[in-house]
């Protein structure tokens, strides 16, 4: 049994199809399954089942990857921390976030990091809420940006970090554009551009209008903060995003108005596996962003 196998056979897991999990390995899909092949030929097992166009776990296979991502797991904690005995400042973190902080948040921060450990790596890796979760629970990255910040979980620990406004954004030439502040509620006829289910800015928004005393109309849905704003700039409709969504990127931009009533925020958190100690790097920028962002919690910063 070779840890190639073991690799190729939790990737194929968890994408439950060979042709993407030989996308993200770099390698054919022919050689993919020929470790698969393999795997469950040395073991004298089915690992998956064919089910429509994707692979499913068998029983004994889902039995199987418990155990292999738990070894995949020491083994990966096992190399860095050889790595970080050798020289804890030539470590690599790896940091999860959603997409709406990688425009200012994520770039300000890791370049302050670096000013003191200029030979730190990062891996990067955007997603959703539940995503995002589920990466730091299996070990996909080691710390995680996420928003809201989760107050329980069984899987992860959560510190929120802090508490950001959220603006109306509107059509250049919409009535209220010149306005410095509005109230939500004048938005109530209008049609909103919102991000599709699944993303943590959708239910904010959703639920300020409703404390406002209206459900919103939904013309159109995006998955960029770019999308929304280009949307919301053309002409499509209305919507609400963070501060830090709405640094200029192209010509074409949305006029941002302060929301006087209700108060929208979200709150932003840094999650990490429970009971289990990062690696020192990581250890090293977790404590960083604690300190960097000391007192941030309603402050809108």
């Amino acid at each position: 049994m070779e840890l190639r196998q073991l690799q190729y056979f939790v990737k194929v897991a968890r994408k439950q199809h060979v042709t993407q999990a030989a996308e993200e390995l770099h390698v054919a899909q022919s050689a993919v399954s020929r470790q698969i092949h393999q795997l469950e030929e040395e073991l004298g097992v089915n690992l998956f089942l064919q089910k429509g166009r994707n692979l499913q776990l068998t029983s004994v296979g889902k039995l199987f990857l418990a155990r292999v991502e738990t070894i995949l797991g020491d083994l990966h904690r096992a190399v860095n921390e050889v790595h970080e005995f050798l020289d804890p400042e030539l470590g690599e973190i790896r940091l999860g976030f959603p997409h709406s902080l990688g425009i200012q948040l994520i770039p300000s921060v890791v370049s302050q990091f670096r000013k003191e450990h200029p030979n730190v790596k990062f891996r990067f890796k955007q997603g959703m809420y539940n995503s995002l979760i589920k990466d730091v629970a299996e070990g996909e990255v080691d710390l995680a940006f996420i928003s809201p910040s989760p107050e329980k979980h069984d899987q992860v620990i959560s510190e929120p970090l802090l508490t950001e406004e959220l603006y109306a954004i509107l059509p250049p030439n919409h009535p209220l554009s010149g306005c410095e502040s509005i109230k939500l509620a004048e938005l109530k006829d209008e049609s909103f551009v919102l991000f599709r289910e699944g993303y943590s800015l959708r239910p904010i928004v959703w639920n300020a209008c409703l404390k406002a005393g209206f459900t919103p109309s939904i013309g159109f849905e995006g998955e960029e903060t770019d999308t929304i704003r280009g949307l919301v700039a053309a002409g499509m409709g209305v919507s609400l995003l963070p501060g830090m969504a709405l640094f200029e990127t192209s010509l074409l931009q949305p006029v941002k108005v302060k929301v006087s009533e209700p108060d929208v925020t979200r709150t932003i958190g840094l999650i990490r596996r429970s009971n289990e100690e990062l690696p020192l790097v990581a250890e090293v920028f977790y404590k960083f962003l604690l300190s960097y962002f000391a007192g941030s919690i309603g402050k809108g910063k």
